[in-house]
């Protein structure tokens, strides 16, 4: 195959393996894109010419050329991998050997409950639910924007995230400050769901399995997006199937970057900003550190014991010997 087209029956099988394993529509197309990377560099090689060595030159490639992030640099590594092991089914003993990055612990950016106040103030009305939700209830941007309306519990004041990280299910807390908008936001999703039965349309986006365990019941109001996208669109999963999906979160992205431009806050705040803010507040506010570690969907309770490093003033709440 060198010097010829990529393999397009293997992306092919790939994405089928892919799907089958039910990946996100997000990872698929990122498996896809380091495989294809991996083979160009190898001169359009097949995998199946390949080896160890091979695998570990792209990756110092990636690292000392490129000067990638060891996490991009592992999720190179885990497309890789996924292609031999899920896709070719190689029995390859050197697949265990080669050795991923180590990754880097960095402190996160976290804002004051000021800062917060005045970023939720000049974000756009069209997104300052979702960015207030992002914040006040610890979600991740993904989560946040696949929320369904059933998913929103008014009586037992939580919310349920449905296949966050991992795949996992967990609640978090309903913020009592939003209950007004949320109402709102579910009568214009209701408005908009009608409309869209009235026009043919209405079934929602769900898991296969699911939605053939649903039947016409996918078409209720409980499973519609919270924050649904503004028009009607193919899926491009399974032709001639049309859905409401929801917003895009390149909207969400920008508007926390612009109300953060606008209030003049003198930090790098992205969405993932307002849950690291979520869960130092808590702690900071007196909230034990296993139960945000439930709230956020760690695993690993060292994963949110870095929040420590950032409550109260300065590294570790210390006060410098200087002040004294």
């Amino acid at each position: 195959m060198p010097g010829g087209k990529l393999p397009n029956t293997l992306f092919a099988r790939m994405r089928e393996v892919l799907r089958v394993h039910h990946y996100s529509i997000s990872t698929e197309k990122a498996y896809l894109s380091w495989v294809r990377r991996f083979i160009r560099f190898h001169g359009m090689s097949h995998p199946n010419t390949l080896g160890k060595k091979d695998v570990e030159s792209f990756l110092t490639d990636l690292a000392v050329n490129r000067k990638v992030a060891p996490s991009t640099q592992n999720l190179a590594l885990s497309s890789i991998l996924f292609l031999y092991q899920k896709v070719l089914e190689s029995e390859l003993p050197w697949l265990d050997d080669v050795v991923r990055a180590k990754p880097r612990r960095r402190v996160p950016v976290v804002l004051s409950r000021n800062e917060v106040n005045r970023l939720l103030r000049r974000c756009r009305t069209s997104q300052r639910l979702a960015v207030s939700l992002l914040y006040g209830s610890g979600l991740r941007l993904m989560e946040c924007l696949r929320l369904r309306v059933g998913d929103v519990d008014f009586e037992r004041r939580n919310i349920r995230v449905f296949a966050g990280k991992g795949d996992k299910d967990r609640m978090t807390v309903f913020p009592d400050r939003l209950e007004a908008a949320l109402h709102s936001q579910l009568a214009v999703v209701a408005r908009t769901h009608e409309q869209d039965l009235k026009d043919g349309y209405g079934a929602a986006k769900l898991p296969p399995g699911l939605r053939r365990k649903l039947g016409s019941s996918s078409k209720r109001l409980h499973w519609q997006y919270l924050f649904p996208a503004a028009r009607i669109s193919e899926d491009s999963r399974s032709a001639d199937h049309f859905y409401r999906w929801h917003v895009h979160e390149s909207a969400v992205r920008k508007a926390v970057r612009d109300a953060a431009l606008a209030a003049d806050i003198p930090k790098r705040v992205t969405c993932h900003t307002l849950r690291h803010s979520f869960a130092t507040h808590l702690l900071e506010g007196g909230t034990d550190i296993r139960t945000i570690q439930q709230l956020l969907g760690h695993k690993n309770l060292n994963t949110t014991m870095i929040y420590t490093h950032v409550v109260n003033r300065g590294a570790l709440g210390a006060i410098s010997p200087l002040d004294k």
